[in-house]
């Protein structure tokens, strides 16, 4: 049996943003062909707000519902407001599908452990506990995310007592973490929504300026990676076995292989170091999201309003091109 892929390895379900809309039936199934293979064994995870922007009950069915649907093995749920989730809920409902749980987040100025202003961090360290107390709670083993800065635009670079207030504060979550038995993954974004870490580089510098504690990790996102880094390649084996985390987004958010970041040489680069971790697919769009986290994001218009096609896409999408990078035959070859 062949997969739908065109020559390049691109699923033929990628298509121009501005024809965007439900592929026909043959093309989904041929995709869908690839999906139960064999590539990494990375879990292939969705965000959960790629369906809903809250997190009452009916929210977290129809997100969970939706991820599982979509075929994915992992949901990554939000955490930047510990106290609005219901984590034990969130946990029954994760498991009742069978899905497996991730956590990311997002740190607001009062919280920003780089800040110079002691209280602020003493804020910011108080809050990450919250956010780590609940990945426990949700069952999850994984933090990520904006948690060692705000996740805003600064208005100049680092300072070198933000910087030391920084390092400290992850040494002493990180063990706190360790001890909870969860992984702490450092997302590097761009330089208009963070000045500590905007690189893979700058990641595993900060890493050791923190002592190199075994449970924090690189946390890569391709959405952010086609604006500041060199090459997938170098990005990739600058961080080597200290990539613990993936998001995969499109240059505008919205479906992939219809905006510009090179997908191929970035699923090539994670075959290169054998990467195995979790590989999850994030995208946002107003039409969904909350209207606060639209704006801070920049999402200023809507790339799409179908959750369930978007979701199913981006699981063959990012199946298909994981398995032609790890070169995974199709069938065992008969003697």
């Amino acid at each position: 049996m062949q997969t739908a892929l065109a020559p390049t390895g691109t699923c033929l379900l990628a298509r121009p943003y501005f024809t965007q809309r439900r592929p026909s039936r043959a093309v989904r199934l041929a995709c869908r062909a690839g999906t139960g293979l064999n590539s990494p064994d990375s879990l292939i995870g969705c965000h959960s707000q790629v369906w809903v922007g809250g997190w009452e009950k009916q929210d977290i069915i129809k997100s969970v519902e939706g991820t599982k649907n979509a075929g994915f093995d992992l949901i990554e749920v939000n955490v930047s407001v510990p106290e609005e989730m219901d984590g034990k809920l969130t946990k029954s409902i994760i498991e009742e599908y069978g899905l497996k749980a991730s956590a990311s987040m997002g740190l607001s100025k009062k919280h920003d452990i780089s800040s110079e202003d002691n209280e602020i961090v003493k804020a910011g360290k108080e809050h990450l506990i919250k956010c780590l107390e609940k990945v426990k709670e949700v069952g999850g083993s994984y933090l990520c995310g904006v948690n060692y800065c705000a996740m805003d635009k600064y208005p100049g670079p680092a300072t070198t007592a933000g910087l030391k207030n920084c390092t400290s504060s992850l040494k002493e979550l990180t063990k706190r973490a360790e001890d909870m038995g969860i992984n702490w993954g450092l997302e590097v974004i761009n330089r208009y929504e963070s000045n500590v870490c905007n690189t893979g580089l700058r990641a595993m510098e900060l890493i050791d300026d923190a002592g190199n504690p075994p449970n924090l990790y690189v946390h890569l996102d391709t959405y952010h990676m086609n604006i500041e880094e060199s090459s997938s390649e170098h990005a990739v084996g600058v961080c080597g076995d200290k990539l613990g985390y993936v998001h995969i987004g499109e240059s505008h958010r919205g479906y992939l292989g219809t905006g510009s970041v090179d997908f191929a040489a970035f699923f090539r680069a994670l075959a290169k170091y054998n990467y195995q971790e979790a590989i999850t697919f994030e995208s946002f769009s107003s039409a969904v999201v909350s209207g606060s986290l639209s704006n801070t994001l920049c999402v200023w218009r809507n790339l799409w309003e179908d959750s369930e096609d978007l979701a199913v896409s981006a699981n063959n999408f990012m199946r298909s091109g994981l398995q032609a990078a790890y070169k995974v035959p199709l069938v065992k070859q008969m003697k």
